[in-house]
């Protein structure tokens, strides 16, 4: 009988789960594919039912004959070309984040050069249209005044809109100025 159609216990298969999961954090297999070999690892019953879920993942060969070494040996030039990969996969990550930052602020310039051109020279097109409230009320305290109180009270309330409406084209002409 081959030593591979021996039954296997759950140790074997807890080997096999670590190695599917250390080939899934070094980016060899997608959730999907790591989750579907879990479920074929804890259906297995023998030793050449594990060696088909991870025949095609490097080092599976000498994971087979007994798993007396569930991981992968790597020599030290696949360890150097493994890390060479993960510093060439960090820079290009890096990249891609200056890349993305870049063409927010491009786009941030156009949005706001599109909105000065939509505004034109008016520069008052956006900012609150017309006379402050306040005028309105003191207009209306005018009329009252020049109702019920005479002459006397309207000129001086008259003076008062006056001043308050020459403030609000004053401040309005200076501070919303661009």
């Amino acid at each position: 009988m081959d030593s591979h159609d021996l039954r296997i216990g759950d140790a074997e298969r807890e080997q096999t789960m670590a190695v599917l999961r250390e080939h899934f954090a070094q980016g060899r297999l997608t959730h999907e594919e790591l989750d579907e070999r879990l479920d074929q690892t804890l259906a297995s019953k023998t030793a050449r039912d594990l060696a088909k879920v991870t025949a095609d993942l490097p080092g599976a060969h000498q994971q087979v004959p007994g798993y007396r070494d569930p991981l992968p040996q790597y020599g030290m030039g696949d360890w150097k070309d493994a890390m060479a990969a993960h510093r060439h996969q960090v820079q290009s990550m890096h990249q891609a984040q200056r890349d993305m930052r870049h063409s927010m602020h491009q786009a941030h310039r156009e949005m706001r050069r599109q909105w000065r051109e939509q505004r034109g020279n008016q520069p008052w097109r956006h900012h609150h249209r017309g006379p402050h409230p306040f005028l309105g009320v003191l207009f209306v305290f005018m009329v009252l005044g020049l109702i019920f109180g005479g002459f006397g009270i309207f000129k001086v309330l008259l003076m008062v809109w006056l001043g308050a409406m020459l403030f609000s084209l004053v401040h309005r002409r200076f501070h919303h100025r661009r």
